[in-house]
């Protein structure tokens, strides 16, 4: 067992329950927002909380949130969120870009016009140990990305930031992955390089790809596959991600996979109407009522979903 960090306050592993490893509660980028977008807060506020507790009540537990720097993580709002619900959101730190690293950190850092220690890695553990802001919310996890553009230099920069703040810390690592560009061996080369353990990285998005071969040489260095996108049907349909994952569990990977989303009460990359008419089950919902039928169908067992959903979590903060 081993204490875990959520938004209203540390607790014990064990009480960490069933976990979706990677969903959001909002997306929000707040420059846009403040500048151009409708919003009423209180409403936003309320649909969230409606939305997370209708999730607790279908036995969901607790959900990892990887909003971090690039996604619009703002805790004080999560934290009016949470006091309204019981389930457990889990907040992370990082950096979330595909290309560049934005502009506060071009010119500071290692061998830069301001020499110093990487900036990135003291702002991650100073939300890891001491909390994000001034909230007294500590972060859990850490998050960086890799997408179809490869290990640009600000990707780089960002993983390996992570992977020093992981070594420093012990906090397990998720990775945003394009997996058809194969870029979860990518991510474990160089977060292997900065001596991560590749046990406490989950290897997010692994569940957009039907490639078997690929999905077992990430799972056997040691990584978790997130297949943590059920909904996003326009990515990968129904059947082949049930498919897929029943396929890996009959072949010995249940202890290797964790499930979510990746929904959001809120993303503000999208329409809402649009988004709802392009990927109807795209939310907190789909898992419970239409994933695990199915993946009982295919014969996935209780045990092994258990696994997916409670002993994976545990093991991967523990």
């Amino acid at each position: 067992m081993a204490a875990v960090e959520t938004v209203k306050g540390s607790i014990d592993s064990a009480q960490l329950g069933r976990t979706y490893a990677h969903e959001h509660v909002f997306v929000l980028g707040e420059e846009h927002r403040l500048n151009y977008q409708e919003w009423d807060e209180e409403a936003m506020i309320d649909l969230a909380v409606r939305d997370l507790n209708e999730l607790k009540g279908l036995g969901i537990d607790s959900i990892m949130d990887p909003t971090v720097l690039g996604l619009g993580r703002y805790i004080p709002r999560i934290q009016r969120i949470a006091e309204r619900t019981d389930l457990n959101i889990i907040a992370a730190t990082g950096l979330y870009t595909y290309n560049e690293i934005p502009f506060q950190f071009h010119y500071t850092g290692p061998g830069l016009l301001f020499d110093q220690p990487e900036p990135l890695t003291e702002m991650f553990v100073k939300d890891l140990t001491e909390g994000i802001a001034d909230t007294g919310v500590r972060a859990a996890f850490l998050k960086c990305a890799i997408e179809e553009q490869g290990m640009t230099p600000g990707v780089e920069r960002v993983m390996r930031a992570v992977a020093q703040a992981h070594v420093r810390t012990g906090a397990p690592i998720t990775v945003h992955t394009n997996p058809h560009t194969r870029s979860g061996l990518d991510a474990q080369r160089v977060l292997r390089e900065e001596g991560a353990d590749l046990t406490k990285v989950v290897i997010g998005h692994s569940g957009d790809s039907t490639d078997l071969d690929y999905l077992k040489e990430v799972a056997d260095a040691g990584s978790i596959l997130g297949m943590d996108r059920f909904g996003l049907e326009v990515l990968l349909p129904f059947a082949d991600r049930v498919d897929t994952v029943a396929r890996l569990a009959a072949d010995g990977y249940a202890d290797r996979m964790v499930l979510a989303h990746d929904a959001a009460c809120f993303i503000d990359w999208f329409d809402p109407e649009a988004k709802k008419q392009a990927v109807p089950t795209w939310n907190y919902r789909h898992i419970t009522e239409e994933v695990l039928p199915a993946l009982r169908e295919r014969g996935v067992t209780d045990d092994q979903i258990d696994t997916m959903l409670v002993g994976n979590i545990r093991r991967y903060f523990e």
